[in-house]
């Protein structure tokens, strides 16, 4: 076993420390926080043979450096990233969706993002301290993560390393949803009329600049309330599609307040909130709605999808080759035969 260490040498626009959350606190005001996407997470963490609950660092659109101390260091990138290692000087391109292993004086850079907006390095073995259980990051309480801060340049991330076993690889990527994201109405649907219902689930919205870990204002068709535009504050969850006097919808993410006084018309499913946290500013999305039962299905098909893409992770060989995957496929077509047709054998196949 080695004591090592990461060294952040810049955060990109936004990285924190999360795992799955802080659970069982809302009641006093503790947010969940976490991962905004846990099967990036789990996936991560897979590659790397942590448990898939791990900590992880989870970032937004590239600019991520990090720099590995008293390696050997095997940590994995899942997202639709461009990654790039840099070896005694020399920069190279690494797939995400793997594992590999940093030496000391190795860098890992993730240059920007392909699609969507976030991304989780899983780093094997990283040892950070829990705060009520957990050691996501909230920043605004100061809970959890690195003193209670998003990653900074010049942070250090301790490390328990092994670096012993091989890499591993997801063989295959998951793929991009395009379908309307599903809500289920309420709690608060009756405060609003039935042209804000009916607009909510008809109109294109677009994700507005204020975005980020906390919540997506959403800009488009006014939802029109009913009668008055603010209630008794009472609780929220990530998800909430809060409706403040504006008309603009504001969804609410792993970081948000536990309770709010603006009226709820829906809630995003647990299945698709993820693919709406990945939204960038700009993108156009619309909402499609669900039955409570429908969600739940939803929950548990997303949940055993993501069952067997980590079941279905399979180890490289040190060149980086997948056994599994080219055992799987033909090396063989397309034969043909060098000789003429009159020369062929009389065994041979007629063209």
């Amino acid at each position: 076993m080695n004591a090592a260490r990461i060294e952040v040498l810049a955060p990109g626009a936004y990285a924190s420390v999360q795992d799955r959350g802080r659970r069982g606190f809302r009641r006093i005001g503790v947010p969940w926080a976490g991962v905004l996407d846990p099967r990036l997470m789990r996936i991560a963490n897979a590659l790397v043979g942590n448990p898939e609950t791990h900590a992880v660092i989870e970032c937004f659109d590239g600019g991520l450096v990090l720099l590995a101390h008293g390696g050997p260091i095997r940590v994995a990138v899942a997202g639709d990233a461009v990654v790039e290692l840099e070896v005694a000087g020399e920069r190279r391109p690494l797939p995400p969706w793997r594992s590999t292993v940093l030496a000391d004086g190795d860098q890992l850079r993730i240059r920007k993002l392909a699609g969507g907006r976030i991304a989780v390095v899983a780093i094997e073995g990283l040892a950070l301290p829990e705060t009520l259980g957990s050691v996501s990051t909230y920043a605004r309480a100061v809970l959890g993560g690195v003193d209670g801060r998003a990653l900074a340049a010049g942070m250090q991330l301790p490390v328990v390393s092994h670096g012993e076993g091989v890499d591993r690889v997801l063989r295959h990527a998951p793929l991009t949803d395009p379908s309307p994201i599903r809500v289920v109405l309420g709690p608060q649907a009756d405060h609003f009329s039935a042209a804000a219902l009916h607009t909510l689930i008809s109109a294109d919205y677009r994700i507005s600049t204020e975005a980020d870990r906390m919540g997506i204002r959403l800009e488009g068709p006014a939802l029109e309330h009913a009668g008055t535009r603010e209630i008794v504050s009472d609780a929220t969850v990530p998800g909430s599609i809060q409706v403040p006097g504006n008309g603009q919808p504001i969804v609410l993410l792993a970081d948000a307040q536990t309770a709010g006084g603006y009226p709820k018309i829906a809630t995003v499913i647990s299945a698709d909130l993820p693919r709406l946290a990945a939204c960038r500013p700009g993108q156009i999305l619309r909402f499609a709605r669900v039955a409570a039962f429908e969600a739940e299905e939803s929950a548990r098909r997303a949940e055993a999808e993501t069952r067997a893409l980590i079941d279905a992770i399979r180890p490289l060989l040190p060149d980086g080759i997948d056994l599994d995957t080219l055992y799987s496929v033909n090396l063989v077509g397309g034969v043909v035969h060098a000789l003429s047709p009159e020369h062929r054998p009389q065994w041979w196949p007629v063209d």
